[in-house]
């Protein structure tokens, strides 16, 4: 059985309309990151049996699937069809098609976060410092701390030296313990550009009142700076909430259009089986492990917001967070909703009986598959991480000539 066609303009045309459907790369990540559509998310053909029924909770969303010649789409729909999906289509004539209706491509992963972010620091003219400025302040003794927005183990391999690990969405939830000063300069890093500008314009969002800057372009451009970094720091803040960081980050949510809901609303969203409905609790992994709702996946709130094309690649589809503390749910979904989501927030849920146990996930892929990241390990060349920022810095043009994004910033 071959998949019915769908052309580019048609594929496009639902973008533009907010459809829900997944819109699939078939190739090794690696493939994917030299070129691919703004919404279109990667999931290797030989790894759907791995990733699907996490990935594409309903069995009847309509999957539209490509390659880009290697003859990926028939060994897709067998994998599909095997695990019970009933609606796949395949692009017409794959990528090339795509190229030749004279649509945009965009390089990497997590192209179209990684866009969003350099529209926020477009609009909002987020603050932000080079290394060489943010050197000094360390060298002179200034009143300065640094916070790294990274997953706890990408800081571990390398961090700027004094930083403390304190991951995206617990920003909010723990700078009042890590700078309870309000005169203190907070810097916000990340690798790259897009994890410090949403982190820094979290803070700037939420209210916080020290002053709140972002490392410019990360641990790239101190490393381009020939600045040495610190390697094995195991430095983690401690929670603790500045004046009105709840309310303010209950605000930003409002402000961006997200909605707040019980459980019986959350089992609503549930029961409407002909929409797509991903449901991820944004909290750090020990606090998932230690007790979570049933049914909710983790997926930590500022990896969430990079990373939302792997976690969600049904466009179109609902978004349900929770948080027992609400700041990181509340910051999270303000984001995704500026980027196109239609998002959720539960509140309460948890003085019910809650679910132990570790995160679940997915295995990782060959390595010879995997994209390297040029912001990632210590042996990366500074003409790749040169590369990476000019590439990130034309972004917001590629976003104006693609022009399906629908993103806003608030």
């Amino acid at each position: 059985m071959t998949a019915p066609t769908v052309s580019p303009s048609q594929v496009r045309c639902a973008l533009l309309l907010r459809d829900e459907f997944a819109f699939l790369d078939l190739r090794h990540e690696a493939a994917y990151a030299t070129g691919h559509p703004l919404f279109a998310a990667n999931m290797a053909a030989d790894r759907i049996a791995l990733e699907a029924e996490t990935r594409l909770p309903r069995k009847d969303v309509q999957i539209v699937v490509y390659d880009a010649g290697e003859g990926l789409v028939p060994l897709a729909e067998d994998r599909f069809n095997a695990l019970g999906y009933t609606d796949i289509r395949q692009l017409d004539r794959g990528l090339q098609a795509w190229q030749m209706a004279g649509y945009e491509l965009f390089r990497d992963v997590n192209s179209y976060a990684k866009a969003f972010g350099e529209l926020v620091e477009s609009r909002r003219h987020t603050p932000s410092l080079p290394a060489d400025e943010v050197a000094a302040l360390i060298a002179t003794g200034a009143n300065v701390r640094i916070l790294d927005v990274r997953r706890f183990d990408e800081y571990a391999i390398m961090n700027i030296p004094g930083s403390v690990s304190v991951p995206g969405a617990e920003l909010v939830l723990r700078a009042g313990r890590v700078a309870p000063d309000p005169a203190t300069t907070i810097i916000v890093n990340c690798a790259g550009r897009t994890r410090s500008i949403i982190g820094t314009q979290s803070l700037i969002n939420a209210g916080i009142a020290n002053n709140v800057l972002a490392l410019r372009n990360g641990t790239i451009g101190w490393t381009l700076a020939g600045k040495d970094l610190e390697h094995g720091a195991d430095r983690c803040g401690g929670i603790g909430l500045f004046e009105g960081a709840k309310a303010n980050a209950r605000e930003v949510a409002y402000r961006a259009g997200v909605r707040h809901v019980g459980l019986e609303e959350a089992m609503t969203f549930k029961a409407q089986t002909q929409r797509t409905l991903y449901r991820f609790d944004v909290r750090a992994g020990e606090d998932y492990a230690a007790g979570h709702i049933p049914g909710f996946r983790h997926y930590p709130g500022g990896q969430l917001v990079q990373e939302i094309d792997m976690a969600a690649p049904v466009r179109g589809a609902r978004i349900l967070l929770t948080d027992n503390m609400d700041v990181r749910a509340d910051m999270t979904a303000s984001w995704l909703a500026q980027m196109g989501w239609e998002t959720y927030v539960l509140v309460g849920g948890y003085d019910r009986a809650l679910e132990v146990g570790p995160p679940e996930v997915l295995p990782k892929p060959n390595s010879s598959h995997r994209y390297r990241r040029p912001y990632e390990g210590t042996d990366v060349s500074t003409g790749a991480m040169q590369a990476y920022l000019d590439w990130e810095y034309g972004l917001i043009d590629q976003l104006r000539r693609d022009a399906t994004h629908g993103f806003f910033v608030i």
